[in-house]
């Protein structure tokens, strides 16, 4: 299904943006995926290289930057370029390579071609009136040609795409050259061990180790660990380093940064320090999100959710910062979701959203993984429903419809989603059966569909509209019924030669609850029969357990949540835990606690997975959830649960929504948009300045309008 047509969903005129401040540029996605393939080749497992196993891709090495002019007067400009290149005007060439170019009045467009191999072709232009901004376009083709009278022909706008940019807004602020920033963190103690010492930073962190006063010649041994016992094991931590010493007396910074809470150094008796520090490795990002309650461990589980976040949100989401070190769909989409509830930051997102899809052709899953394909289409319509951006969808939908184009083309016969050669199914890390048409896979393919179906009437692609909402009906049309099993009150797992499996697992049945895939009936039989049910398959990942947590609060089941929320991750608190990890099994003990992979080490102990809480505290404790793109329609449930009293701040592109209530009273503000509150009341509740409609069953609703604060007097209901 190509659609050639599709390139015209860029075509913006070039006179109706204006030019804002100068800023680095390149094809769109080129940068991100040149630096995702630089972050992840950093990942080493004992000293030994080791890449993703997926398919990477690589940047255009030639591309041709076009703006059109509107020029009165003759404009110098300064002109900086990564890569070999030429600068044309009105279609004539400038001789050299020059860093500064004078276009005179009336010239009618320039060109900037570019080549590079090692590093993404990038330009930077500053002038009075030509800067390098979203108003240039960009090609990978020759889409320029000469006609017999030696004039440049007019070019079609609608075959250039818009330019990518970031933040590197100074000509000296070369993209090739980005490094995240550092700070130094000194060690909180020292002890001997052998022959060595235990390092203990007193917390997970993640980058340099840096010895100081160095003297002699000779080898250290650095073994790392996110617990102390990882670290004393020199023969299953999972990184090291080996560092030759010659006969220096200086400070040495190891040139590879690491994950670590503890680490042992063992030196040889020729070599000696002073100390050690480190410095710590990070991207600046501000935590708009905020969360407090009166429940001291609830708000130290949002803090260590927070400060995980902190450590795994780095040039992208990435999963884990000892392993992998890599972007997965699966992990970033839970990113994403936490992200707008604590940084509210979309220029990550969409940094993360192009390294993921990669280019075309595609011959394979995101990841290889069925379902990390499908959590990148709800991922991008998550980021458009929080931030609005509808242009960074229409860049991206090209690659939308030709990754769709791919899954439509592996179904089977009944129209299902299977594992083909070449695909991991994964869903998560538990003993499950993926033989068949597994239920779970296909809910996620029918909201993919159901994405593409919105997308596609946005952005007023007729043709995709027709096929993609025909599809995603037909789907969902025949889904429940054709998995529901009416002796488990429940979606079953799989079906396999058209017979349904015996097997009832929570994933499935907790995906169609949020998303609104089963009626009222089957969403409380679900409940009892699965959700509440221990005689289910539990689940034991912190990736899994948010979902399902999610599902419970969906069905109002927040006093449950809370709960769960304590013992769990306060499960992992009370095990010494600075940072949340990949797997969590209360039923484990001692140092079973970091096995996984049939190595004894082989868990994360700092898991962006594992931050869920900073979501499910600012969506269903504040209650806030954007109803329209961008924030400019959003609800607000509050749920107090068995809390005396909670207080929060949640991000929008407009600023925040403020928000601070206990069992008598609320205290509510937005920047923004227009928010509608919806809440209980034993009594009739009361508000200065506004009306409160009473909707009947002690329900009440109050329209929230930006820049005035509310004081709304009730009495707490459960």
């Amino acid at each position: 299904m190509k659609k050639t047509f599709i390139i015209l969903l860029l075509a913006i005129s070039f006179q109706t943006i204006k030019a804002t401040e100068a800023t680095w540029m390149w094809y769109p996605g080129d940068y991100e995926i040149w630096l995702a393939n630089k972050m992840q080749l950093e990942r080493t497992e004992r000293n030994t290289f080791f890449p993703p196993f997926w398919r990477l891709y690589s940047h255009y090495n030639l591309v041709d930057f076009y703006k059109i002019l509107d020029l009165q007067n003759d404009e110098e400009i300064e002109i900086q370029v990564e890569g070999r290149y030429n600068v044309k005007v009105d279609g004539k060439f400038v001789s050299g390579t020059p860093n500064r170019v004078t276009i005179p009045a009336h010239a009618k467009d320039i060109h900037i071609k570019v080549f590079s191999l090692d590093k993404v072709p990038a330009v930077f232009v500053n002038g009075k009136t030509i800067k390098s901004d979203t108003t240039w376009r960009v090609t990978y083709e020759d889409l320029e040609w000469i006609d017999e009278s030696g004039k440049a022909s007019d070019i079609s706008v609608t075959e250039w795409v818009k330019v990518g940019t970031w933040n590197f807004n100074k000509s000296t602020d070369f993209p090739s050259e980005f490094k995240l920033a550092t700070k130094p963190k000194n060690a909180v103690s020292s002890t001997p061990h052998n022959n060595g010492y235990l390092v203990d930073f007193g917390e997970e962190t993640f980058g340099f180790l840096k010895f100081h006063g160095l003297t002699g010649e000779g080898k250290i041994m650095a073994y790392y660990g996110e617990s102390k016992e990882e670290a004393l094991s020199t023969t299953h931590c999972e990184t090291l380093d080996e560092i030759i010493i010659k006969n220096e007396d200086n400070d040495l910074t190891l040139p590879t940064s690491k994950a670590f809470r503890f680490v042992y150094i063992v030196p040889e008796a020729s070599v000696k320090y002073d100390n050690i520090s480190m410095l710590y490795e990070y991207l600046p990002l501000e935590e708009k999100g905020k969360f407090r309650c009166n429940d001291e461990l609830i708000n130290k589980i949002w803090d260590i959710s927070a400060y995980t976040m902190q450590l795994t949100s780095r040039e992208f989401f990435i999963d884990g910062i000892k392993r992998d070190r890599w972007i997965w769909s699966g992990d970033a989409y839970q990113s994403y979701l936490m992200n707008y509830y604590l940084y509210f930051d979309n220029d990550m997102v969409e940094r993360t959203l192009w390294a993921q899809r990669g280019k075309d052709p595609t011959n394979t899953h995101i990841n290889t993984i069925m379902d990390y394909t499908f959590y990148w289409f709800m991922g991008l319509y998550d980021y458009y429903l929080y931030s609005g951006n509808i242009e960074f969808v229409e860049q991206l939908y090209p690659r939308m419809v030709s990754l769709m184009d791919f899954c439509l083309g592996r179904r089977n016969d009944n129209g299902m989603m299977v594992g083909l050669p070449g695909d991991w199914v994964y869903i998560d890390w538990a003993p499950l059966s993926k033989e068949g048409e597994l239920s779970f896979e296909q809910i996620l393919f029918t909201r993919s569909l159901e994405v593409m179906s919105k997308f596609s009437k946005i952005l007023n692609d007729k043709e995709g509209e027709k096929i993609y909402t025909q599809e995603y009906s037909d789907l969902k049309e025949r889904l429940i019924d054709y998995f529901w099993d009416d002796n488990a009150n429940a979606i079953a797992h799989s079906k396999i030669d058209g017979k349904l499996s015996e097997n009832i697992t929570r994933y499935s049945n907790m995906f169609a609850i949020f998303f609104d895939y089963l009626d009222d009936i089957k969403k409380e039989q679900v409940k009892n029969s699965v959700l509440l049910n221990d005689d289910v398959q539990a689940i034991t990942t912190p990736y899994m357990r948010f979902y399902e947590l999610e599902a419970l609060c969906q069905m109002g089941e927040h006093d449950f949540v809370m709960n769960e929320i304590r013992d769990y991750w306060g499960g992992m608190l009370d095990l010494g835990a600075t940072s949340f990890w990949e797997k969590y099994d209360p039923t484990d003990s001692g140092v079973e606690h970091y096995a996984m992979y049939g190595r004894p080490f082989g868990k994360s102990l700092c898991h962006a997975w594992g931050a869920s809480p900073i979501y499910l505290l600012g969506r269903y404790y504040l209650g806030v959830e954007p109803t329209a793109p961008g924030y400019e329609e959003y609800t607000i449930k509050p749920h107090l649960s068995d809390l005396e009293w909670a207080e929060g701040e949640i991000p929008t592109p407009f600023g925040a929504i403020k928000m601070k209530y206990d069992k008598k009273k609320m205290t509510i503000s937005s920047d923004g948009g227009v928010g509608t509150l919806l809440f209980k009341s034993n009594s009739k509740p009361s508000v200065k300045g506004a009306k409160i409609i009473d909707l009947g069953d002690k329900n009440y609703k109050l329209t929230i309008e930006k820049e005035k604060q509310y004081q709304i007097r009730y009495s707490q209901t459960k």
